[in-house]
C-alpha cells in the first residue's frame, strides 16, 4: 500500500512537472452598457466578435487560434452556436472548433478554465509543433433577450394567457425552490447578519471605486470600442464610436439608501445595492507559456489554479468561500500568498458575506469596483473579473490574485492568476 501512494504521488508529480503551463497573452473586452442602452442594438455573438477583434488586435504575432469557448447564457433568440457567430464575425478560420459555455454567471470564467485545461492537457497537439492559443470569454445581450410565449405551440384553448421574461426565467431565477435568486440574496443577509444599511455602504463604495478608475483610465487599454447605433436621418455620418462603461456614472449615489427593497417588504436587497442588467462581451487569448515566448509574445499572467464548488442552490452566495480555497491550494499556495480578490458582485451581500467566511480585507476586494457600480452581463461576468485582476495586480505591482464568481443552483468557480508582465 505504501508502494503505491508513493508511485502514485511520484505519477502526480511527474505530471504537474510535465504539463505545460497556460498563460494569459491578450485580453479585451467592450464597454459594458446599460440595459436597453447604447450597446442594446448589436447582439450577444456580435458583441462577442468585437471582443475578440479586440484581443486578437492587441497582438503583433498572432497564434493559430485552435479553439474557442465562449459563455452565452441567455441565448434565446440569437441563433445557434452563439460562440461559433462570434468566432466567425471576428473573421476567425472556419476550422477553428467552437464552444458555448452556460455555467450561468460564472460561464466567462469557465471557458477560461476550459481553455487552460485544454492547453496544459496538450490537446491540440501536432506534428508541425506550430503554436496554438485557445480563446475564451463571454457575451451576453440582456437588452435582447427575448420574452417567452410557452402556451403558444400547443394553443390556448380559452382564456388569458402570458409573456415569460427569458431574463428572469433563464438567467434569474431559481427553479429548484421557485424563487427569484433575489430571495437567496436575502437569506443570506440574514444568515450573516448583514444590515440594508451594511449593504449600501458596500454598494455606494463600489461605485466610488469605479469612477475613481474610469478617471484614472484603468481600463482604458483593456476596452474595444463598438460602434454605435447610425443616427437617425444622417445614414452618411458614421456612427459614434461607444468606449465608456455606462453603469457608473449613472446612479445617484444619495439617492440609493432611500430605495424599497426589491424582493421582500421589509428586505435589505434593493436595485442599488444589486448589480443591474447590462450587455457586454470579454476574450482572452491563452496559451502554453513556452511556446508564447517562442513566438516573441510577452505573457500578461499565468494560470495557477482553478476550482468549481457546489452546494445547496438557495447557498449560492456563499458558494465562492468555498471554490477559492480549492483553486489556492491547486495553485499551489496558502490564502496567506494571494494579495488581492475579485469577487462578483451579483449582490453586495454576497462580497460582504464572502469576504467575512474568507476574513478578507475589503481594500484587497474588487478594488476597481465591481458588478454592483460597472453592470452584469451574466455570460461575461466571469472572464471580466479576470480581467479586472490583472489590471489590480498591474497596477498595485502585485503578484498574486484570485478571481471568484458564484452561479445560480449553488456554484461557484475561482481563478489564481500570478503576474507575469
Amino acid at each position: 500500500v505504501h508502494r503505491y501512494h508513493r508511485s502514485h504521488q511520484t505519477i502526480i508529480n511527474y505530471k504537474k512537472a510535465t504539463m505545460n503551463k497556460a498563460v494569459i497573452v491578450s485580453y479585451a473586452r467592450t464597454p459594458i452598457g446599460k440595459f436597453r442602452g447604447s450597446l442594446s442594438h448589436l447582439t450577444a455573438p456580435q458583441l462577442g466578435a468585437a471582443a475578440i477583434t479586440g484581443a486578437l488586435s492587441r497582438l503583433d504575432n498572432v497564434p493559430t487560434i485552435a479553439e474557442a469557448y465562449m459563455g452565452n447564457v441567455l441565448s434565446a433568440g440569437i441563433g445557434q452556436a452563439p460562440c461559433r457567430q462570434a468566432v466567425l464575425g471576428a473573421g476567425l478560420a472556419e476550422s477553428t472548433i467552437c464552444n458555448t459555455i452556460n455555467k450561468v454567471c460564472a460561464s466567462g470564467m469557465k471557458s477560461i478554465m476550459l481553455a487552460a485545461q485544454t492547453i496544459e492537457s496538450n490537446t491540440h497537439r501536432s506534428s508541425n509543433e506550430a503554436p496554438i492559443a485557445m480563446l475564451a470569454g463571454g457575451m451576453e445581450s440582456m437588452s435582447n433577450v427575448p420574452h417567452y410565449l410557452p402556451s403558444s405551440r400547443s394553443g390556448t384553448a380559452l382564456g388569458h394567457t402570458k409573456l415569460i421574461d427569458g431574463i428572469i426565467y433563464d438567467g434569474l431565477w431559481d427553479p429548484y425552490d421557485n424563487v427569484h435568486m433575489g430571495i437567496c440574496a436575502e437569506k443570506c443577509a440574514a444568515e450573516y447578519n448583514i444590515s440594508r444599511e451594511d449593504q449600501d455602504r458596500y454598494a455606494i463604495e463600489s461605485y466610488k471605486r469605479a469612477r475613481e478608475a474610469m478617471e484614472l483610465g484603468v481600463f482604458d487599454d483593456e476596452i474595444a470600442p463598438v460602434e454605435g447605433p447610425k443616427k437617425r436621418g444622417k445614414s452618411n455620418d458614421p456612427p459614434d464610436m461607444i468606449s465608456a462603461d455606462e453603469e457608473p456614472n449613472s446612479a445617484k449615489l444619495d439617492k440609493l439608501p432611500s430605495l424599497r427593497a426589491a424582493f421582500e417588504k421589509d428586505g435589505t436587497v434593493t436595485a442599488g445595492n444589486a448589480s443591474s442588467i447590462n450587455d457586454g462581451a470579454a476574450a482572452m487569448l491563452i496559451m502554453d507559456e513556452s511556446q508564447a515566448i517562442a513566438m516573441g509574445l510577452t505573457p500578461l499572467a499565468r494560470i495557477r489554479g482553478y476550482a468549481d464548488a457546489e452546494g445547496p442552490p438557495v447557498q449560492f452566495t456563499t458558494a465562492p468561500s468555498n471554490a477559492v480555497p480549492i483553486a489556492v491550494e491547486r495553485a499551489g499556495m496558502t490564502m496567506q500568498d494571494v494579495e488581492y480578490h475579485e469577487i462578483n458582485e451579483a449582490f453586495s451581500v454576497v462580497a460582504l458575506a464572502n469576504m467575512m467566511i474568507l476574513n478578507l480585507d475589503m481594500a484587497k476586494v474588487n478594488v476597481f469596483g465591481g458588478a454592483v457600480s460597472f453592470g452584469h452581463p451574466i455570460g461575461m461576468s466571469g472572464a471580466r473579473i479576470v480581467g479586472s485582476l490583472y489590471q489590480v495586480l498591474k497596477r498595485s505591482d502585485a503578484s498574486v490574485g484570485c478571481a471568484s464568481i458564484c452561479n445560480g443552483g449553488g456554484g461557484a468557480s475561482a481563478i489564481v492568476l500570478e503576474r507575469l508582465n
